[in-house]
This record gives structure tokens, sequence and C-alpha cells, in this order.
């Protein structure tokens, strides 16, 4: 047993893979030292990764029954006192961390000092059989348990809107914009205006609705993901012809009939998200039937920072940003769907 060992890294949304580290740590060495990357070079990777204090309290509420056991520092480079410590006898690490615990080691030698001993913790494997990582959980394919947001019932059939999801519906989920309805513009302009100024959008414009879309291009913001079915108010819509098509880098035909939530439009939906990660590319969808469910699956397919907007009829626009809640509420809605 050590007395003391290191385990490094960033912490963001700490999760069952971390878990194991800690518990490896635990397992080897009296007491470990979890060296926590700033915030100057975790915001330098990536600006979803949450503030150093907020990354602290997570992981000090995940592992308190050991909080006597465990201590958390400030880590401002690639190696903290790794490379000089000679009370620390071992550092904890990952299969995407050895080898930068092995250029530990190669530094130490070449200081004189002894190696650390390599304590390789169990990786833990996501529902894509990947190894769980925060930077998937940052772009919405997994929750901390490596468990997919989307009910595996919705992803293998067609579902059914219940009455009991529907009840729970009639409310707006996220903040409402006002404005008067015969001129969306003053809503949009305040959604953009919101948005432009919130620190944490790190995602894509997501649009749902023809009104809603076309009011984006006309201001001059196009949603990065647009989803239009022809109608407003289950009626056609003249004004629908104005949205251009051709502003769009990929457009996706897909069915999904009023009251439901079809394969097709999951994966039309799936297919955009990937094409804005993978190579920044926006997609329009058009939906045969209705689209207005469609938030439903957006949520849980976004990445973390995305925001999702679209009308509320008569009151103007709903605007609501995606991230954990968001998921999680839309998980537990989409379990109660009806499927064929």
């Amino acid at each position: 047993m050590h007395g003391i060992g290191l385990i490094g890294g960033t912490f963001d949304r700490f999760h069952s893979g971390h878990m194991s580290l800690i518990q490896s740590g635990l397992s080897n060495c009296e007491k470990i030292q979890v060296w926590m990357t700033s915030d100057e070079i975790a915001q330098s990777k990536d600006g979803r990764i949450k503030k150093w204090v907020e990354r602290k309290s997570d992981l000090e509420r995940a592992t308190s029954p050991h909080s006597s056991r465990i201590s958390i520092h400030l880590l401002s480079d690639s190696f903290g006192p790794a490379l000089e410590t000679l009370r620390a006898t071992a550092i904890i690490c990952s299969n995407e961390t050895m080898e930068n615990c092995l250029e530990i080691n190669s530094k130490r030698k070449e200081s004189g000092l002894e190696p650390l001993e390599l304590i390789l913790a169990e990786s833990v494997y996501s529902w894509t059989g990947k190894t769980i990582s925060s930077s998937q959980i940052r772009d919405g394919l997994m929750d901390r348990e490596g468990k997919p947001w989307i009910p595996e019932k919705i992803r293998d059939s067609d579902a059914i809107l219940t009455d009991l999801v529907e009840s729970q519906l009639k409310q707006p989920f996220g903040q409402l914009i006002e404005g008067p309805e015969e001129d969306i513009s003053i809503a949009i302009n305040e959604a953009i205006s919101q948005i432009s100024k919130t620190p944490h959008f790190n995602g894509l414009l997501i649009g749902v609705g023809d009104v809603t879309v076309l009011g984006f291009l006309r201001a001059g913001r196009k949603p990065d993901l647009a989803l239009v079915d022809g109608q407003t108010k289950r009626s056609h819509w003249e004004s629908s012809s104005e949205i251009n098509q051709d502003l769009y880098d990929n457009v996706i035909e897909c069915t999904s009939p009023a009251g439901s939530l079809t394969n097709s439009l999951l994966e039309s939906c799936r297919k955009s998200v990937s094409s804005w990660l993978e190579k920044g590319e926006s997609t329009l969808i058009i939906v045969s039937g209705e689209e207005d469910l469609a938030p439903l699956l957006l949520h849980p397919l976004a990445p973390i920072g995305s925001a999702v907007v679209y009308g509320q009829p008569g009151k103007g626009l709903v605007l609501r940003w995606c991230d954990e809640e968001s998921k999680d509420r839309c998980r537990k809605l989409l379990l109660d769907f009806e499927v064929n």
C-alpha cells in the first residue's frame, strides 16, 4: 500500500470513468491527491467545461464517503508536482493518460528521482462500446454513467404520444420570450440577443417550426439545424416557400405523423447533429407530418450548450438550453410514450 498516490485530470462532469480512477487510487494508496486542471487550461480545450469550483464540488459530492483520504489541488500545467515530489510514490492512470504518466517517469529519471509506480485503472465503457469520456458527455452522446439519452424502445420503434406525456407538455419547456403573433421578429430578435450574450452557448442553434425558422432566416441568423413541415397551427402556411433550402449544406426529408415520433425523424435528427459535430455542416429537415414533438429527440441528441427554439402559438417563442437536466427530462418523457 502506497502512502500517497497522484491523479491528474480535468474531471469535467464527474462520471463513472472518473470514479474508477478514484477507486483504483483508494485501493492502492492510503491517501490520494487529485490535481484538477485549471480553468485557463480547461477552457482552452473546450468552452463547455465547467468552472474549477464546480468540478471540485462535483468530485467532492461523488467521493464524500472517502473525504478524509482525498485532497484536491489546482493543476496549472501538464505535470503538477509529479516531476519532483518525494512524498508520492504512485500515479493512477487510464489507458488515455498512460502516455503522459510514462513521460513523467522519464523526466523523473532524468532528474535522478525514483519513478512513480503506475496504477492502471479499469476502463469503463459506455453504451456505444467506447470508453466513457467527458467530451462524449458534452457532445450529448451519453450520460455520466455511459447510458444513452434516447431510450432503447424509442431507438428501435416508432412511438406514439400518450395522454400522460401530453399533459406534461402543456406548459412551455424553457423560457418564454414574448412577442406578438403577427410580428415574430420581435421575439426572434430578443432570442438572438439572449443567445449571443450567453457564455455557455457552444452548440447548435436549433429552430423548430416554419414560422420560427423563417423568422431566424429573415433576421440573418440561420439555425444550424432547422425542422419544418410546411404548416403553422396544423394548417398549410404559404410563407413556408420562402425558406431557402439552398442555404443549408444538407436537406433531409422524413416522415413523422402528428402525435408520433418515428424512427425516420430520429435518424434524421441524429444524422444532422452528427454532421454538425463532425463537419460543421448545417441541415434542414423537411418533415412530412408534424415536427412539433421533435424537441423531445433534439435535446437528448444535441451537444450540451445548444439552444432549441420553437414557437408558442399566441405568445411568442420558447428558448430552452440543452443541458443534462433537459436531456434527463426528455428521456423520462420518452419512456412514457407507447411504441408500435
